[in-house]
Formats: C-alpha cells, sequence, structure tokens
C-alpha cells in the first residue's frame, strides 16, 4: 500500500480505508488535492480507482466518512492580512471583504482597523491594516489566486515592492499548515515581525501559536516583544463621510458630543419637545444643537425608560423617518454632522439608514428583533452595541451581577459582539455602551463610572472598541443631588461626563449639550494629553 501524505508541520502518515468508506471522486483528487500537494509528495499519492484504499488528508477522510458528499469539500480556517494606504482606504478593505464573500470565502471575524505608519517604504501615506479570519474550501494556491484577482478588479497596481497599494490581502495562516511553494508560503515569512500584522492578530487568537515546528510561544507574546512602533498605531471606527474616524486608543483624541434628540410624548426628560409633524421646530433644535457643539444627533422615536410600554412599528417609523430626512436635505448645517437612530426594531433601522442615518444604537445590542444584527451587518453603518438585560419593562429585576460590574458586563458585552461578528458586523464599525441606568442600580452605575477604564483594557476581548457613555439627567443622579426633575440635573450631569472623559469614553449622549460641551472641552485639555 502506498504511503498516505499529510501536508501538516511537513508530517507523513498511513491511514486505512474500510471498503465501505465513502471515498473522493477523481476529479475531485485532481482538482481540489493535486495541486495543493508537494511535486515530490504527488508520487505518494495512489489514485487507483476500485481499490479499497485511498490516500488523501485526514480532513478529507473524516469528511466522506461523516456521509458528506464526495465532491464536498472540507473548509478550512485561514487568517487573511488587509491593507490600504490610497484612496478611500476603510471603503476598499470593506469592498475586498464583500468580494471575498462573493467568492464563498466567509469573512467570520475580522480585527480593528489600525492607522499605522509605513514599513520598509517609509514615503508613502499611512496604512489602513487588519486581519480577517475566513472560513474556505479553496486550496492555499486556488485561495491565493483568488485573493490576487480580487485586488485587481478592485484597480490594485503593484509600481514598487512594499509600496502603496489601493488594496492588498496576504495570507497569513491556513489552518495550522505549514505550506511551501514558489509562489506562496504559509506561514506569511515575515508575519512575526511586523506590528502591524501581530497587532489585529492578536485581537483574533492572542494564545494561539504559530505551525512552526519546535517553538511553543503565542501570538501575544510575539507581538510583546517587538520594539514599540514610533508612532504607536492607533485602532479607528469608522462612523460617517461627514465626519473623521473614532481614534479609541489614540490618548489625545477630543470626545465627541451626541445630542439627545427624543422625538417621542413621553421620554422620561424631554418627552413631546419634538415632532415630526413641526419641521420649522425641527430645523431651529438641530441647528442649535449643532451650534452649541453636537456632533452626532441621536434621533429616538420610543422612549426606553425603566417601565416604559413599547409602541408599535409604524408608529416608531412615523415618528423618526420624516425627521431623519428633513435633517439631510433641508439642513445644510447638518452635512458635517453624524445621525444616530435610536431603535432596536431591524425595520426601523433600516429604513432610517436608507433615509440618511449613520449609526444604528440599539439599546438591546441585537437581543430584542432576531433581524437587528443581520440588518446592522446588511447596512455596514457603524452600530452601538448597549448592554441591557431584559426589556425596559422587566430590567430593574435583573441586577444581580454576582462576579462584579465590571466582568459581567464585560463578558455579557463580549457575547454580544460575538454575535455581531457572525451575522457579519465588522469590529471597526463597533462602539460599545456599558448601558447606566439598564438592568442596573445606583452602586453598578457609579461603579461603572469608576471603572470605566477597567472595560476598556481589563477585558479580555474588549480592547481598542470606542465607547459611548450615556449619564446625561440619569435617575442616580437625582438620588444623589435630590433633584427631583430630570431637566434640572446638569450639574449632575456635567460630573458624570468629566468621570466618562477621565475614563476613557470617546463618545458622551447628552441632552444640555451647550454645557456638556464646555465640560467635555474642559475635561480633555486635562486627561486627553
Amino acid at each position: 500500500m502506498p504511503d498516505c501524505v499529510r501536508n501538516h508541520h511537513s508530517q507523513t502518515k498511513r491511514f486505512q480505508f474500510s471498503s465501505n468508506s465513502r471515498l473522493p471522486t477523481p476529479s475531485y483528487l485532481h482538482k481540489r488535492i493535486l495541486p495543493n500537494l508537494k511535486p515530490e509528495n504527488i508520487k505518494n499519492v495512489s489514485l487507483k480507482l476500485g481499490s479499497q484504499h485511498r490516500s488523501f488528508s485526514t480532513a478529507h477522510r473524516n469528511a466522506f466518512n461523516a456521509g458528506m458528499n464526495p465532491d464536498s469539500p472540507p473548509m478550512h480556517r485561514a487568517y487573511i492580512a488587509l491593507g490600504s494606504n490610497v484612496g478611500e482606504r476603510v471603503e476598499m478593505i470593506e469592498k475586498a471583504c464583500k468580494e471575498m464573500e462573493r467568492a464563498h470565502i466567509r469573512v467570520k471575524r475580522t480585527s480593528s482597523l489600525f492607522e499605522t505608519a509605513p514599513m520598509y517604504v517609509l514615503d508613502q501615506d499611512p496604512f489602513m491594516n487588519g486581519v480577517c479570519e475566513v472560513e474556505t474550501s479553496l486550496g492555499p494556491l486556488e485561495l491565493l489566486d483568488t485573493l490576487q484577482s480580487i485586488e485587481l478588479a478592485l484597480g490594485r497596481k503593484k509600481l514598487i515592492d512594499k509600496g502603496p497599494r489601493s488594496i492588498d490581502l496576504d495570507i497569513l495562516l491556513y489552518d495550522q499548515d505549514v505550506f511551501s511553494h514558489e509562489r506562496l508560503n504559509v506561514p506569511h515569512k515575515l508575519m512575526l515581525e511586523r506590528d502591524f500584522v501581530l497587532r489585529p492578530l492578536c485581537q483574533l487568537i492572542p494564545h494561539e501559536q504559530p505551525p512552526i515546528p519546535g517553538q511553543n510561544r503565542s501570538y501575544l507574546s510575539y507581538l510583546k516583544s517587538l520594539p514599540p512602533p514610533e508612532p504607536v498605531p492607533v485602532a479607528t471606527t469608522h462612523i460617517s463621510p461627514h465626519l473623521p474616524p473614532l481614534r479609541s486608543t489614540d490618548p489625545k483624541r477630543p470626545t465627541h458630543i451626541m445630542a439627545i434628540l427624543n422625538v417621542t410624548p413621553d421620554s422620561f426628560s424631554d418627552g413631546g419637545k419634538y415632532f415630526s409633524q413641526d419641521l420649522p421646530a425641527l430645523t431651529e433644535t438641530v441647528r442649535s444643537l449643532i451650534k452649541a457643539g453636537a456632533t452626532i444627533i441621536d434621533i429616538g422615536g420610543e422612549s426606553t425608560r425603566p417601565g416604559s410600554a413599547p409602541v408599535g412599528e409604524a408608529e416608531e417609523l412615523a415618528r423618526v423617518i420624516p425627521v431623519i430626512r428633513h435633517i439631510r436635505t433641508c439642513i445644510p448645517e447638518a452635512n458635517n454632522i453624524a445621525i444616530s437612530i435610536d431603535t432596536y426594531r431591524a425595520k426601523v433601522a433600516e429604513e432610517a439608514c436608507a433615509a440618511g442615518a449613520d449609526i444604528i444604537n440599539d439599546v438591546s445590542a441585537g437581543t430584542l428583533d432576531p433581524e437587528m444584527l443581520p440588518t446592522m451587518a446588511r447596512t455596514g453603518k457603524a452600530v452601538i452595541l448597549m448592554h441591557m438585560r431584559g426589556t425596559p419593562s422587566t430590567m430593574t429585576k435583573l441586577t444581580d451581577y454576582p462576579n462584579g460590574i465590571v466582568q459581567d458586563v464585560g463578558t455579557e458585552l463580549r457575547a454580544r459582539v460575538a454575535a455581531a461578528e457572525a451575522a457579519g458586523i465588522r469590529r471597526w464599525r463597533i462602539i460599545l455602551d456599558p448601558g447606566l441606568g439598564f438592568a442596573k442600580n445606583m452602586p453598578h452605575d457609579l461603579a461603572i463610572l469608576r471603572d470605566l477604564q477597567q472595560f476598556r483594557s481589563g477585558v479580555e476581548g474588549l480592547e481598542c472598541f470606542p465607547w459611548l457613555m450615556g449619564p446625561s439627567r440619569k435617575r442616580f443622579i437625582g438620588r444623589l443631588t435630590g433633584v427631583e426633575k430630570a431637566s434640572e440635573r446638569t450639574w449632575g450631569t456635567a460630573a458624570t461626563v468629566t468621570a466618562s472623559i477621565a475614563g476613557g469614553t470617546d463618545i458622551v449622549r447628552v441632552h444640555d449639550v451647550k454645557e456638556m460641551w464646555q465640560v467635555a472641552k474642559v475635561a480633555d485639555a486635562i486627561y486627553r494629553v
């Protein structure tokens, strides 16, 4: 019996199959297996039809014995480096991800996108770099051919080695295989010396080890052993074509002011003030918010205060869509701000984005509508995933955090991030919100404000995300100050905004825009240095 070749860590193993094993067709062997074997190994493969013995990889054997279609190829996990420093860098990377999906290369997870200084050829613009985990049936060379065809289709022109490029797609890892060919080496030969590769890769598989014989170091260990890059790469989150990206790891980043614009009659502090039927009043209000310093306007058509009852989908649509459309088409000052839709309903989110919204802000992080996460992915917009338990009517009873508020909220948010990624939402489009006042009591809210930095750096899997804090006029402020009327809690809110900025928030969601812009301006000068 001939030897059976398994291309994994250069090991060769012999497998014997029973007479009732399901075997690959000749076309599958010729098209899928032989092209990916080293030339010196092809002679070891027996293709004698009718024999009870066949030679192919362990993955193929398991697939066929499990009863799969003989022509169904096994699936492989690969990691692809993403890079661009020409033109609209993020747009180009997102187009490449879509093209991979069209080519049946499933993008399962992505890293953040880091803005990095060029390496090797220094006289060129900064790059956006990231990594994605993909699932594919393609062999290594087939995958390489497909990625190169995507690069060409997107207009890549390679003029200088390691020079400027509109899109760059490199295979870093393919399963745990070592693959050597004149066109491709896996693992990528230079990946362990490149911060701009290891940094995003460590967001996905920090504790895994490269398939290099004789070593037992993790990717995170390799990253930590590199000299600190200068300048340090910055994680970026792209929220709107109207604004520069959030730079969540830049210590000098400014805090964004998100203005609350409720078009509901029953919001806890400003219900009934703004209605879609009164467009002149809406115009005046939006202009004043922008003048006061708002860079994002968050529009809500249903109250989510504790104990509130939901309105119907049709009513919510009737409240918010005319408002968004009017802001986008009739208020020139709004050309330089982002619009956020505050909703947990997928249809409202989708129609709001079609009307001009840039951000989907879901208090439930996709738990109240099963179509929300797929809708978020389909729109390609930035999303805010907030921590909440239950519904607005039940959340006040769901306040048990046995492992501590940071650990439990962090763990639950990490699960929502995983669900978002599984739905196709890119990590570089996600903003997190710990959900002050939602399934939290006053000690919980104060602990979050006190320990926000722990969410940012102390919960594995949540590093590099931007954070939104929404402390404005919250009930715990009234309890602490004795101010019962929510609209009069400005001073208490100012303290919470300062604490949020000290803890590292990127966005504060507020009612009193003029006052909180001033608070943020001073707090930024103190803490963002």
